[in-house]
């Protein structure tokens, strides 16, 4: 039996084959998402979303929409 050129040789039998873990995530980002979770992102107001209201909505869009967004990180304590 022969193994692909990219792949390690099998570890010979009795022995336990070596497991590699690359983890990208910080251990304070874990400890903080296992404890309590991660809180929700504040929403920002969109440049575009109030350039696009502007144009079709002659500005009455643009109240709503902030009205919307503070409404939504107020009601998350953000």
């Amino acid at each position: 039996m022969t193994t692909a050129p990219d792949q390690p040789p099998s570890p010979p039998h009795g022995q336990q084959p070596t497991i590699i873990i690359h983890n990208s995530n910080s251990a304070a980002a874990s400890a903080a998402a296992a404890v309590g979770g991660m809180r929700p992102r504040r929403r920002r107001q969109s440049l575009w979303v109030h350039f696009w209201l502007l144009m079709f909505t002659a500005g009455i869009g643009n109240v709503f929409y902030a009205v919307h967004v503070s409404r939504w990180n107020r009601d998350r304590g953000l």
